[in-house]
């Protein structure tokens, strides 16, 4: 199947051709030749499958048909859970429809308001958004969104999980009932099909993606720990190819800021990004990474979710996810478009029932194999009565390059500017213990 077949507009084939895409990924597939109805649509993918072309790619044919004459309003809006995820979402509007005359501006927190006012006063024609600042600008009737012909939230699982749904309700409320919805997320989840049956017209639904998988290029790696030590078998590991780009997730933000001030006083070129980081600062670092000046990236969940990296051979938990299916999120930033990829977890005893439980939710076993030098006192737990790490619990003592050793603890705070516009981020996945704020 080719692009040509899904009838697409010759500018966009051009773009996409000079851009290298030949062949459309399966979610393209299936969803291009949908939202080109002008239906609304209710799609399930992963990250790294080619979602935002998506919805990206068939958006921009609409909007070529022009606005009406004297129309400043932006005509499409295009909600995102994360900062990130928007740039990357501009970025790839920018690329796909630079031989259109469609501008877009994105508007999140983190950065002045002034500057997004302005732009919004000239007029755009799409509007890439997180849910809070979008609100503020709503309050300051500094956007109007009576224009809007084509909606889509894009990672909406994620956004229901960071609490943004009173904010979703209150914009949804405010766009005109006419409409097209486009609502991409990587499951079908119950509480995604409320938001669907409740704001969507008789949904298409398209899925490409088995729930909770990941590719079959990825190799899956387990290193047992002790927690005290798990900052120097890090080091070990990274050490084994330094110019080798690497993502790390850590657990919390505090977390994230020791890893890196250990990592560059050993000698490792790092950067963290999380949600109390500015919005320069985590565009700065982004760059950086993807330009290769620092190889190694240390990352909360929330703050990951856009990091679009082409050919990253591996990401390594340094701690394991509080719920297994952000293992999966995690992964997936790895082993793309058929490349090889690796997945390293450092997991100590206390860790042993998040194991057991990613282990169950992929339906596989993941190799165990002790690192020579890194042995653990205690071997992992693998039964249903395994040890997990209680929320807001200090942490064992961590070692540090000159071998001096300071206390762990848990971070906690706010998200930043990309913050629920009500209520706090809650997890209610069964009866686990929430994971931090990332």
């Amino acid at each position: 199947m080719s692009f040509e077949s899904l009838g697409l507009a010759p500018a966009l084939l051009r773009a996409l051709a000079e851009q290298g895409y030949a062949e459309p990924t399966p979610i393209q597939a299936a969803a291009i030749p949908v939202v080109l109805e002008g239906v609304d649509l209710l799609a399930a993918a992963q990250t790294g499958t080619g979602k935002t072309a998506a919805f990206s790619l068939p958006l921009l044919q609409h909007l070529m048909q022009g606005p009406p004459a004297g129309t400043r309003r932006p005509r499409a809006l295009v909600l995102t859970p994360t900062r990130e995820l928007a740039a990357q979402v501009h970025d790839n509007l920018r690329d796909y429809g630079k031989h259109l005359r469609i501008s877009s501006a994105t508007i999140f927190g983190g950065v002045s308001m002034g500057p997004q006012v302005q732009t919004l006063r000239r007029g755009v024609d799409i509007v890439i958004a997180t849910p809070g600042r979008l609100i503020d600008h709503m309050q300051q009737r500094s956007l109007d969104l009576s224009g809007v012909e084509v909606l889509v939230l894009d990672e909406a699982d994620r956004m229901l999980d960071m609490g943004f749904l009173p904010a979703l309700k209150r914009i949804l409320a405010a766009l005109p009932r006419q409409r097209q919805t486009l609502l991409f997320s990587a499951t079908f989840a119950p509480p995604i099909k409320a938001l669907a049956m409740q704001f969507m017209h008789e949904p298409r639904e398209v899925s490409v993606t088995p729930p909770n998988t990941v590719a079959t290029t990825v190799t899956h790696h387990v290193h047992p720990v002790d927690a005290a030590v798990k900052r120097d078998l890090l080091l070990h590991v990274l050490s084994q190819d330094s110019r080798r780009q690497t993502l790390v997730f850590s657990r919390t933000k505090h977390g994230a800021d020791k890893l890196v001030r250990y990592l560059e006083a050993a000698g490792m070129r790092a950067a963290a990004i999380h949600g109390n980081k500015s919005q320069n600062a985590r565009t700065r670092a982004l760059s950086d990474f993807k330009s290769g000046r620092i190889t190694v990236l240390v990352a909360t969940d929330i703050a990951a979710r856009g990091i679009d990296i082409d050919q990253l051979p591996i990401v390594i938990n340094f701690d394991l996810p509080m719920v297994a299916e952000d293992y999966v999120h995690r992964i997936g930033r790895t082993g793309r478009a058929g490349a090889d990829g690796m997945a390293v977890s450092l997991v100590s005893h206390e860790e042993s029932g998040l194991l057991r439980d990613i282990r169950k939710l992929l339906k596989q076993d993941i190799a165990i194999s002790n690192v020579p030098g890194f042995e653990p006192s205690q071997p992992l737990r693998l039964d249903a009565g395994a040890p997990r790490p209680v929320q807001g619990q200090r942490q064992p003592r961590q070692g540090r390059p000159q071998g001096s050793h300071r206390p762990h603890n848990q971070g906690h705070g706010h998200t930043g500017g990309d913050r629920p516009a009500e209520g706090n981020r809650k997890r209610q996945r069964r009866r686990r213990p929430a994971a931090s704020k990332a």
